[in-house]
């Protein structure tokens, strides 16, 4: 019997037996979870090593991707820089040429979202890597979405996130949700607390009990876009794809036209759908269909680009199915 001094020792040692029996008995227990039998003879070993390894390192990765966290990894958006005519006071330098920028007034321009000044002939040469920085990027609303992710360093905006978050917790079996409006005045509120205290801002259930103002501001978010969410670029293939009778053709184009939007839309539209997506399964009691909500985000996340105001209004019920399709493909399109 060992003695009362030499224990401790006597117990460390039999839990490394057990650890190094455990490690030992973890490449078979997962042959027995793949369903295979490992032979007692050195030849059966060889043939299942390889296979054995290959498995092992794929459920890993599995495991490890499954751990990293959705905001863990930004991507890098690229945004060209949004340069406007600008009158320097004292001797300026441009950036982007190191020469000096002559003249009184309107030497040169500036990114009013990084601040970058460069010569006007410059401005054209100037790869597309605008940083916006947040003392120039002052507001929320009314800018323009990739500027406000990349200054930021979300995959989103945060209005986007923090309206559905709020939404989804006290709101998905609200009738009428989307359709039904909120006191515009309390809507101007939120758009202003956003403004403000950007992803500080207190959109509560103690600061607004009715959830229509929440979903008001978040409409609100898309219509005060500078390009729309659906870019003006992308427009005209959306709508042919609502214009097309053939269900898997319309799907082909769908996804032909998700590819024109800048890396930032297209990340924003598909949360969204998956959230609208969310809605309609709690139709029995919001009363909110794909198509009701189809009706309700067409023109607010679409908007045709220089055309007349008829053909405008022809559009409508185009980007009604837009949407419409968006959401009850959004598993397949995104």
């Amino acid at each position: 019997m060992p003695s009362k001094e030499s224990w401790p020792g006597h117990r460390a040692h039999r839990s490394a037996v057990r650890n190094s029996k455990r490690e030992g008995r973890q490449p078979d227990l997962l042959i027995a979870a793949l369903g295979m039998k490992l032979g007692t003879q050195k030849s059966s070993v060889t043939i299942w090593q390889p296979l054995k390894l290959f498995a092992y390192s794929q459920l890993t990765s599995l495991v490890r991707r499954a751990t990293l966290k959705e905001n863990e990894h930004v991507p890098k958006y690229e945004k060209i820089h949004n340069f406007k005519v600008h009158t320097f006071r004292g001797p300026h330098w441009c950036e982007y040429c190191a020469n000096f920028m002559w003249g009184l007034i309107a030497q040169g321009v500036k990114c009013a979202d990084c601040g970058l000044n460069v010569h006007k002939q410059c401005s054209k040469m100037v790869p597309n890597d605008c940083k916006p920085d947040l003392k120039h990027v002052k507001k929320v609303y009314s800018c323009d979405l990739t500027t406000l992710v990349k200054a930021h360093f979300t995959k989103r905006p945060m209005v986007v996130d923090m309206c559905i978050r709020e939404i989804e917790s006290r709101g998905l079996n609200s009738e009428g949700l989307y359709r039904v409006s909120g006191f515009s005045d309390l809507i101007e509120d939120v758009k202003m607390a956003f403004d403000r205290d950007g992803e500080k801002a207190d959109i509560s259930v103690n600061m607004y009990e009715d959830i229509n103002i929440i979903t008001g501001a978040l409409k609100l978010y898309f219509r005060d876009l500078p390009i729309p969410l659906i870019t003006y670029d992308a427009y005209p293939k959306f709508i042919e794809s609502a214009k097309t009778t053939d269900p898997d053709e319309q799907l082909e184009i769908l996804h032909e036209a998700l590819k024109l939007l800048p890396p930032a839309h297209c990340e924003t539209l598909r949360y969204l759908m998956a959230h609208l997506k969310r809605v309609t399964l709690h139709e029995k009691e919001n009363l909110m269909s794909a198509e009701n909500l189809g009706i309700v985000f067409g023109p607010t996340l679409m908007r045709a680009p220089e055309l007349d105001a008829m053909a405008a209004l022809n559009d409508i019920r185009y980007q009604r199915l837009v949407v419409e399709m968006l959401i009850k493909n959004e598993d397949i399109l995104f």
